[in-house]
């Protein structure tokens, strides 16, 4: 029975030193493994390459079959306009006209022109510089008589690029590099060598307008995340 009793003691202090000796061991191999994780930064200002430009010729009135002629005529003038100034039948595009009659409204008796009569023409071209000259000469229309407003339709201009696949390549490849510098700035600093990547992260691409004056302009940007090994 002692026998069994000092065996068995023998077993659990032998099983307590193996146990100690797997945490040491573990903790080498945790020190022995180092690694810096860094962020590199590649940023690009790009012109837009598409362009919607919404237009809106609105009338009111009280003879619904005037006012509707009348729009309907605007509309064909600034429609054009558009096209004599280079832009195609498939860049333009126009809504039916909508009516609205207020005398439907039961809580606004205020109205003096029942009928507001609205045509939407939306222009959507890759010809960004050519949009952008239509838009600062709207006033020949409204010299001609043809009352617009770009801004009816519910939506600004609006200023796109399209093209990122294309430029994705050269800014990752320099946000890397930045990254691998600022890496080295750091193993050198530390004593260290730098090794080989452990993991790598592109991270998101963002546009954003460069300013509110030029929404033509997009600046361009993505981070990258990158973990590299620490040598002695």
């Amino acid at each position: 029975m002692k026998n069994c009793k000092f065996e068995a003691f023998l077993v659990m202090v032998g099983l307590i030193i193996m146990g100690v000796c797997v945490m040491l061991g573990l903790g080498k191999v945790n020190q022995s493994v180092r690694t810096v994780n860094v962020r590199g930064l590649a940023e690009m200002n790009v012109e837009a390459n598409k362009v919607t430009w919404p237009i809106a010729v609105k009338e009111v009135g009280n003879d619904l079959s005037a006012v509707y002629a009348q729009v309907s005529k605007n509309a064909d003038a600034v429609v054009k306009f558009l096209k004599a100034n280079g832009l195609n039948d498939d860049e333009i595009s126009v809504t039916a006209p909508n009516v609205v009659d207020r005398a439907a409204n039961y809580y606004d008796n205020s109205w003096k022109q029942r009928y507001n009569v609205t045509s939407n023409i939306v222009v959507t071209s890759n010809k960004v510089k050519l949009v952008m000259e239509l838009i600062s000469r709207q006033g020949e229309l409204i010299e001609k008589g043809v009352a617009i407003n770009s801004s009816e339709y519910g939506n600004y201009t609006i200023y796109e690029y399209t093209e990122l696949n294309s430029i994705k390549p050269q800014m990752i490849e320099e946000a890397t590099k930045n990254a691998r510098a600022a890496a080295e700035k750091f193993a050198k600093d530390s004593d260290s060598k730098l090794g080989k990547i452990k993991t790598a992260n592109q991270g998101l691409f963002t546009i954003e307008n460069v300013d509110e004056y030029t929404p033509n302009v997009k600046h361009v940007r993505v981070v990258t995340n990158v973990t590299y090994f620490l040598e002695d």
